[in-house]
This record gives structure tokens, sequence and C-alpha cells, in this order.
């Protein structure tokens, strides 16, 4: 079903050659590309450029890629599925404009059998990529062919691409109903009688079970038919612990075996319940989960999926248990990451509808031109192509178990907002902390005396329910809600399955006490503890999505130029772990977990009481803390006597702080309402030591004052790598003291060095207002660290290091084994 990979030797050009989509044309002196390719992020950063689109620019690019017609592509249909294009592609075959597909995250599936050439006749595909809009979003989109493509060769008589929808409409620890959908077209021009049959492997790769049967199908006729297995004792798909079945259906006329299809499967159940949250697999349980966005730092939108593979490893060490695909749809090898890495999946659609947004300023648009044009133009046109094309991809995945139609649409469909009291003359609190100011009866008395405009949002989030219960009733069809008291009332979360909060934690019980019987939970939060403490207290909220996981790049408006991605992740943008992250490993782990912050007294959330306490600056202020964490850090290393805030994020019931071998206190976490312990002492130089308790276990955690930059020091995620798109290498560079201790308040300009046949994908130190240009080998580092990413292009090895010039030091070096 992913068909022929197709990425490899495609000519790209950034010019406006004369007729680029003909055959003839001569295209010898264009860049030769593999596929995904993303070209935005090959240029530097430039400050005259857009801050929401990451100050990248965008273009007019052109890919073709040549090939002969072989004597298996006059005897079968031949389709060409591209994954993800940004945006608005125009798609040739010999000259033939075959298909225009303006969205830059739904797969477009082209069909180019009537225009091939003959047998051993050459032919050319081209694509045009209009990205002139380079500010048509409100986060870095990227440009070109950034996704992979696939060629399809599909005989007469064939099960189409996404021709099979697979469901379990029983499942219990004895038994498991596998019912297989399966649709069969016949281009052959005769009746024909094929056998058709369903077979599923177990994931050890046992035979679990087999069907099939004799099918009469006239020409030109498109059936649906239908397998109903059963599986016994079924393993089921769990949270990282990915069971996978494998489904194949096979094709057979006349003896021949005409088509095979072979599906990775999960045998899973799961609920939500307006009383008792969410269920999986017959347990109770939370949704851990945290937005992204699907760019990857310093490779831009074409994302290996080694990649990928590193960060939800760490997402998963912290905790998390579910992905929200903010704001557009996921590419399939990252659908099929989160299948074999156990990941729930809630995957989005649109981010605006009928109206478009701001993408200078994140709200109702309000000023319109030709850069931050987005696809609300193409909306109406292409909306129902765009979902269900995405979702006949995307529905067996196991990992997906919500649909969400959109987010933050209320901006766009303003009337509505001033109904809840909030904004206008008459406004009274904050919508972000406050309940509404206006009683549920006014927002409704007010709502229903609204003229109704062309487009309403009640009626277009029910024409998108109805288009994706046509494909999928099994999962719930939930959005995110950024006023929800407005849009109860205004039908919108009438059409919904699951009403989803953004930010709105405040109204968890105003919507469980007048909707009582619409499940909710969160799917955008803040990540501070009081987001999920406010969870934990309510047994009817599902669970919630943090913004975000990782830091992405666009959507900077906080500050100006340098900063040119959002600060909001639990990793930045290179991947390494920031204070909240350890403040969500310790709440979504029962492993013990200890994490060592510090900060000076000024500069600290705290102040000393008259008593002589620590105290919060602003009292009760944890409590309305947002996406941004507060500037702490991971050193021990100040003023002789200066005052320092000593702060541990940890769920150990209690912890002991020496400071160079001195007991300072033992302090009890139940006694820190903001889950944060803290400290205050004054700097000495030498060695924190924290001893947390949790039950019968221990464990130590140090902070030690360093020394200048003595070497350095490179580690590398992976000793060996195969020479493939989606597989590289993370290099790792840390500074070091003379004891060896890692160093994270000096930085170096480093210069890595590759032996052997690679690919530098390029350099980063995570920082979000970090613009060193990423196409290079040279980076100033940040905290004492920094990244590359390698690509091998030849079996063979390498050899990685990385040295500093200015202060003559040279890394240790790492070798790295490339497989064919």
């Amino acid at each position: 079903m992913r068909g022929i990979p197709w990425n490899e030797d495609w000519r790209f050009t950034l010019e406006e050659p004369e007729a680029p989509h003909l055959l003839h044309t001569d295209d010898s002196t264009w860049r030769t590309v593999r596929l995904p390719h993303d070209w935005s992020v090959k240029f530097p950063f430039d400050p005259e450029l857009e801050a929401c689109t990451g100050y990248l620019p965008g273009g007019t690019g052109w890919y073709r890629k040549r090939f002969i017609t072989s004597p298996e592509m006059t005897e079968q249909k031949v389709f060409l599925n591209f994954d993800g294009i940004y945006n608005r592609a125009s798609i040739y075959c010999n000259g033939s404009l075959v298909r225009f597909h303006p969205s830059g995250y739904s797969p477009c599936l082209i069909e180019i059998t009537d225009q091939l050439h003959g047998v051993d006749e050459e032919n050319v595909i081209a694509v045009k990529v209009d990205r002139t809009r380079y500010a048509d979003s409100r986060w870095y989109t990227g440009s070109g062919i950034y996704r992979k493509v696939a060629l399809h060769l599909l005989p007469k008589l064939h099960i189409p691409v996404w021709g099979t929808y697979h469901t379990t409409p029983r499942l219990d620890d004895e038994k498991g109903t596998l019912l297989s959908r399966i649709q069969l077209n016949n281009d052959s021009g005769e009746l024909k009688m094929p056998e058709m049959s369903v077979t599923v492997y177990r994931p050890d790769g046992q035979l679990a079970a087999t069907q099939s049967r004799v099918t009469a199908i006239p020409s030109g006729e498109r059936l649906e038919l239908k397998f109903e297995l059963e599986i016994f004792q079924p393993q089921r798909w769990e949270i990282h612990e990915a069971r996978l079945y494998k489904v194949v259906t096979v094709i057979i006329d006349d003896g021949k075996v005409l088509q095979e299809v072979e599906e990775p499967f999960g045998f899973r159940d799961f609920r939500f319940d307006a009383d008792k949250g969410f269920f999986f697999n017959g347990r109770s349980m939370k949704i851990k989960g945290v937005n992204l966005h699907h760019d990857g730092g310093l490779v831009g939108a074409a994302v290996p999926l080694d990649v990928w593979r590193r960060r939800l490893q760490k997402l998963k060490a912290c905790g998390c248990n579910a992905i929200r695909t903010a704001h557009n749809p996921a590419s399939e090898d990252f659908l099929d990451l989160c299948d074999e890495m156990g990941f729930l999946v809630q995957e989005e659609f649109f981010d605006e509808w009928d109206y478009p947004k701001d993408k200078r300023y994140n709200g109702n648009e309000q000023s319109v031109d030709d850069i931050t044009q987005g696809h609300a133009e193409f909306f109406r046109e292409y909306a129902q192509a765009d979902l269900q094309d995405t979702m006949r991809r995307d529905r067996n995945h196991p990992c997906i178990f919500q649909w969400s139609i959109g987010n933050e649409i209320e901006w766009t469909y303003p009337k509505y907002n001033a109904a809840t009291g909030y904004f206008g003359m008459n406004a009274s609190g904050n919508y972000f902390w406050t309940l509404p100011p206006n009683s549920k009866e006014t927002i409704s008395e007010l709502i229903s005396r609204m003229p109704r405009d062309r487009y309403d949002i009640d009626t277009t989030a029910g024409m998108l329910v109805r288009w994706t219960k046509e494909l999928d009733a099994t999962r719930p069809v939930t959005a995110n809600c950024i006023l929800p008291s407005a849009s109860y009332e205004s039908g919108y979360i009438d059409q919904l399955d699951l009403a989803g909060y953004s930010y709105r934690r405040v109204i968890y019980d105003y919507g469980k006490r007048h909707y009582p019987d619409k499940p909710i939970m969160g799917t955008e939060n803040v990540a501070q503890w009081h987001e999920w403490k406010a969870v934990l207290e309510r047994e009817h909220v599902a669970g919630i999505f943090l913004w975000t996981g990782i830091d992405h790049m666009g959507e900077a408006r906080r500050k100006p130029f340098p900063l040119k991605g959002s600060e909001a992740g639990l990793l930045d943008l290179a991947g390494f772990d920031k204070p909240s992250y350890h403040m969500f490993k310790s709440l979504w782990n029962e492993e013990p977990h200890l994490y060592i912050a510090t900060q000076t007294l000024e500069k600290s959330l705290y102040q000393m009481s008259a008593s002589g306490e620590l105290v919060e600056r602003i009292e009760g202020g944890w409590q309305e803390r947002v996406w941004f964490w507060h500037d702490v850090f991971a050193h021990w290393n100040y003023c002789d006597e200066e005052q320092v805030v000593v702060e541990m994020y940890s769920n150990c019931e209690e912890i002991s702080l020496y400071h160079n071998d001195r007991l300072v206190s033992v302090q009890r976490l139940r006694d820190f309402e903001d889950h944060i312990y803290k400290w205050v002492l004054p700097f000495a130089a030498g060695e924190l030591k924290a001893v947390g308790r949790c039950g019968d276990q221990e464990i130590v955690e140090r902070l030690r004052t360093v020394g200048p930059v003595h070497r350095i020091q490179i580690e590398v995620d992976q000793e060996q790598v195969k020479v493939d798109a989606d597989s590289v290498v993370h290099v790792t560079a840390n500074l070091l003291d003379a004891n060896g201790t890692i160093i994270r308040n000096q930085n170096l300009c480093l210069h890595f060095q590759v032996e052997g046949e690679a690919r530098i994908l390029g350099v980063d130190n995570g920082s979000a207002d970090n613009v060193q240009p990423f196409q290079s080998t040279r980076l100033v580092t940040d905290q004492g660290r920094g990244l590359m990413i390698v690509q091998g292009l030849r079996p063979g090895t390498l050899m990685v290091r990385a040295s500093c010039a200015d202060h003559h030091l040279v890394s240790n070096t790492c070798i790295v084994k490339v497989n064919a």
C-alpha cells in the first residue's frame, strides 16, 4: 500500500525557466535533489521577512523527474502519491496539467496512465510549487515537495490506493473481530471472477486467521467486499507497547496473483465517558499529550524519521502518551512511527475554514495582503477532498484515536465571542482565568438574536463532521475550542462527539454543570503544574495536550528578531530538554525523578518575607503562569555570598539538600503547593547534592561549580546508520571543564568535521533566538551545547569530531558505521 519509493533523481530550480512543464525543456543545469526536500530552510534568516513563518523565504520552485515507460506501465494503471507539497502545487505529466493541489498538508494522489508515452519512451513529471505567499501560515511550513512520493502500478482489476478499511467491532481478552472492508475496481473491460482473500498474521509472524471467497464483478463496476475474521486471544496494541498484526489482502485471477496489499493493524479499544473520563483497553487513564508542529528544527519540514524517533523517544521518557498534530495532518511516515512506538494521535485537519486568521497576530483577520492569504481561499472547493483523502490514507493507523476538524476556529467567526461578555464595552474578566461574565442563558439569548451569515460556524462544523463520519465512525470527532462558552450555544460543539478546550481549564466545572452529557478534555494547555493539577482533580476531564512538546519555528510574536520560533516546548529546537520537561517528567511518571535548577534571588520569582521565608513575589502567581517557563539555570556558578534560589522538580516525597556535604535541610513535596521544591542560600563554590526519597527508593542528583572550558566532548545517538534519507546520526557537543563536568554557563564557537562520504544536514544550538545559518559546520553553542545532524551517502565509516580554534581544543572522535 505504500507503493514504490519515487524520491531519487529529481531536478529542482528556484528560477523561472521557459516552459518547465514540457518534456523537451533543458533541465541539465537544475540541481539534482532527493526528496523529501524543503528549500526554505536552506536560506539564511532574514529580519526583513515575516516572524510568523520564521524569517525564511518562499518563492516559486519547479521540480522535474524523467522516467521511461516500462512494459508493466502500459499493462497497468499508474498513479503517483505526493504525501505533502507546500503548497499551491500544479502537477504536470508530459506537458498536461493533471492536478492543481493547493493544500500544503493533505496527500495528493493522481493517475497518469493516459498521459504516458509509449513503451521505452521518455516522460517527465513537472511540479510547480507556488510559495510566493511566504507568510500564508501562523508557523513555519517549509517549501517544496517536503514529504515522500510513491509510484503505484495497479492491475486493471485492483484494490485502489487507500482502498482498505479495517476496524474492530468486537474485542475482549478471548476474541477479537477484524472487519475488513475492501474496495475492488474492475477496469479490465470484461466480467471478472477473482478469488479474494484476507489473511491476518500475529505480531510474531504466526498465522492468526484467513478467509477467502470468489466474487463476480462486472466491467466498470466498483464493489465493497466485507470480510469478518475472528482472532483468538488477541494481543492488544498498547501505549508504548505496539503489538502490530499484519493484514494481507490478495487478488487472484485465473490462478495468478494480481495484487497483494500488506498493512499493519492493531487491536485496541477506547471510549470517552462524560463522567469518568478516558478508558483505553478497559483501563481508566489520563491522556498525557503534547501538541507538535511538523517541522524538525534545522532540517525544516523535510524531517528524516530518525529525527522524529529521537524526539518521540524523549517525549516517551517524559511520560507523554499522545500527540496532537497541530494544526494539520501529519505525514504518513510520522503516523507509522507512532504506530510502532505506541503513541495515541489526534489528527487535526484545519487551522482555518471559511474565513482566514491573521497570520501575524493569530486572531481574526485584521488585514489582508498578498503574502498572508492562506488556505481559507480554497476551503470551500477543496475541503472535502483534503479531509477525506487524509482519512482514507490514515484511518487504518491504530495510533489515531481522535479526528479534529479545526483549531481555535472561533476567532474567525467573531460575532459569537462578544456574547460571552469577555469582549466589548461592558467586558469584565479575563477569558483565560475567569468564568464567562454573562450567564449561560444570556449567552444563549444573545446568540439566538444574531442574523445568520452565508457561512456560520455550526453549519460548517456539521458539514465537516458529516464528511468525517462518512469514512470513519469508530473514532470521536472533536475540535480545539478557544471559547467553548460561546461554542456550546452557537451549535458548534453540538456537532462534536467531544469538547476540546483551548486554555480553558477555568470552565471545566462550568462545562460539566451545564452540558453534562458531552465529554471534555483539554486540547491545548500550557505546560504548567496548575494545568495538570486541574485534570487530576476532575475525573470527568480525559486529559490534556500541552502547548507544546517541542519548540517549533515561526509563530514568533513575543519579541522581535532574532526570535525565530516558539519557546513553549518541553524540548527545544535541537531536541534538548528544558526545565519544563523535567517538571512534567516528574508529574507523568511513577519512577523517581529529580532535577536541580538555580537562579539569583533578585531575578527569581521569589522574595524573602519579613519573617525570613522564601515566598512568591506575586502570591499565588504559580496558578496563572502560562506558556513560557521562568528563567532558571542548570549550573552552580554565581558570585560569592550572592543569594541564590535552588529549585527542584521532582516526584520524590522528600528531598535532602546538601551544600558541600553540609545538610541544608530536608523538605517535603506536600509543603509546596506549586509542586516546586525550593531553598535559598548564599553561593559558595563546590557542590549541591540532592537526595530524593520515594518510598523505599532513593535517587541522588548533583550540581557542581565548573571551571573554564577544558575540552569538548561529542556523542552520537547511534553508531550505525543506513544509506537512507530517513537514517541520520545526531552528534551532540558538550563543553567540559578540567574535572569532566558538563558546562552550562559558557559558550564557544565550534567547528564540526566529518570524514567520510556524508551529507551534513545542518547545525543548531536549540535556542529559539539562534539565527546562525543551519547550513554550516560552524556553531556558537548555547548553554555549552550544540547539535549536528549527519546522513551517510555511501557504505563505509564516518569519523566525527569538533574543534574550537580560538581555544586550541579538539574533541574526541566518534566513529559511525554506514551500512547499505
